[in-house]
Parts: structure tokens; sequence; C-alpha cells
């Protein structure tokens, strides 16, 4: 096995932020990312960068963090009994990008590493991942694309590396109360160590790259696709259900908060406008209703 080597990682993923930061301000045309450095006391810090009004974004935030501690919360133990003791590091870059036009989708990407360590005893580190794609109105070329994109890129890594992913993207990114998927999925891996640590950091560097190669040229397709009130309000009822997922359900959300991270930071995932109403439900034939159709689990490169 090579050897581990934190800081690797992190000249890569200081990289992929000014690498993806460019690559939306550059789609966007008008908006920039404003950075927030920061410090956590309990050890660590980082830099927030968010874009607010751009021409295309209504919010994005694109983070890297470097965060550690003597000591796990429990939402890192309770699976992991083994991690109890050991003084930790937590690495990585996440992303949420919420378009204005809701014939673009919401999109979230985010690739981490983590290593405890404990005197006397060999390292535990993994990496972690994914990039996923919720859009309101879907377009079904759009979703080929996205997820032609994730195949490509995984091909080098194993036959069997982009249908396992991606059947754990599905799975993960699931509202159980709402009997639905989050979106069209993508990629999404944890504890990702059976590789060598190059062979996993290559592969992380392909999902980090590869998710501006998926992403761009749907922003830069649909960006001029004319909309009205109506199809804002169901975007608007639609990040709803986004909000659900990350407050109820993700794993990245409560390890942060439990570890004392920046709530700022945290909470960046979050649109800046969501609207809620009862017991709502689009008519089945409408541009509305046919998103259901979307929010199962399928094979998207089936011809």
């Amino acid at each position: 096995m090579s050897n581990v080597n934190i800081e690797t990682v992190i000249e890569f993923l200081k990289t992929l932020q000014d690498d993806i930061c460019h690559a939306l301000e550059t789609e966007d045309g008008s908006g920039k990312f404003v950075e927030d450095n920061w410090q956590r006391p309990e050890g660590g810090g980082g830099r927030t960068r968010v874009l607010t009004n751009g021409t295309v974004i209504e919010q994005g935030g694109v983070n890297f963090s470097l965060v550690s501690g003597d000591k796990l919360p429990p939402s890192a133990t309770a699976h992991r009994p083994e991690l109890a003791g050991r003084k930790w590091q937590a690495c990585g870059v996440s992303l949420v990008i919420h378009p204005k036009n809701p014939y673009i989708p919401t999109s979230h990407a985010n690739v981490r590493f983590f290593i405890a360590e404990k005197e006397g005893e060999a390292p535990v580190w993994w990496f972690g991942g994914g990039f996923d794609l919720t859009p309101f109105y879907p377009f079904i070329e759009d979703v080929k694309h996205w997820h032609q994109t994730a195949a490509n890129l995984c091909q080098p890594f194993g036959e069997k590396v982009y249908q396992e992913h991606k059947k754990w993207c599905d799975e993960y990114f699931y509202l159980k109360h709402r009997n639905e998927t989050r979106g069209v999925g993508g990629l999404f891996f944890d504890d990702l160590n059976q590789w060598d640590f190059e062979t996993c950091l290559n592969y992380i560097k392909e999902v980090g790259h590869g998710f501006i190669d998926a992403y761009v040229p749907i922003m830069s397709k649909r960006k001029d696709t004319e909309y009205g009130d109506r199809q804002r309000q169901f975007q608007l009822y639609r990040r709803g259900r986004y909000v659900e997922f990350n407050l109820v359900f993700d794993r990245g959300t409560l390890f942060g908060l439990q570890s004392g991270g920046r709530t700022e930071s945290i909470l960046m995932s979050m649109p800046p406008l969501a609207r809620w109403e009862y017991n709502f439900s689009p008519d089945a034939s409408s541009e509305e209703g046919l998103l259901s159709e979307y929010l199962v689990p399928k094979n998207w490169l089936a011809n």
C-alpha cells in the first residue's frame, strides 16, 4: 500500500475549489464568489466561497475545509466503534448550486478525506464523495449526459464502479417520508479504501473534475430557457424537499454540526428561498407532474 499523505489531498482540494469556482463564474457571466476564511477553535478551518444573485446562479457555495479534533462526534462512532479514542482530521470540498432558472437543476457535489490516528496503531483512513443532480423540469438528454459523464470517469477504475456508486447514490439520496429520490442521482461513495492511497486519490480527482464536465454543459444549454411565475413557484416548492433531506438525513450535515463545525458553512447548502404547500399534488399529465417519473432509480443509460 502506498503511503498516506494528507498534504497531497489538501493541495488537490484547494486547486479543485479554484477550478470549480472559475468554471461556474465563467458560465454565469457576472457573478463572483466571495471568499470567507474562518478558523475552528477546536482545530482547523476553511475557506467558504459563496456566489449570490448572479446572472444564472441565484446562490451557490463551494467550500474547502480542513478540521481536526481529539474525539469524534457520535455520528461518526455510532457505526465505527473502532474510531473511538483516535485523533482525527477531515478535509474536503463541498458545493451546492441553486440556479435562478427552474429549467436548470440544482446540483451538489463533494469529495472528502478522513483519517483517524492512534499512537502505536495503523491509521484508519478513507475517501468519500460523489455528485448528484436535482432537476425540477428534467430533460432526458441532460440526465443521460450527467450519467454518461459519471460512467466514463468510473470506467478506468473497474467495470462495476459506476453501477455500484450509482446504486449507492440512489439509496442514499432518498427521502423515506416522501417515498422518492432527491433527484436523478449520480455517484455516491464512502469508506473508499479498497484500492491503494494513490488510486483512491486519483478516483477522487476524476470525480471532482467530472462534476464540471457534467454540470456546466447543462447550465449552458438551459440558462436562456424562458419561464414564468408558475415554474418559479414549483421550483421553490421542490426546493423544500431539498431542505428536508439535508436537515433530516444528510450525514455530512449531522457530522458538521455535531463536531462543532462552522454553522454558516455547513448550512450553505440551503437554498436562498423555498416554500411548502400543504398536500400539493400536480396534475399527473402536467409539466410539473412528469417530474415524479424521474424520482425513482433507473438505468438512465439504457437505450
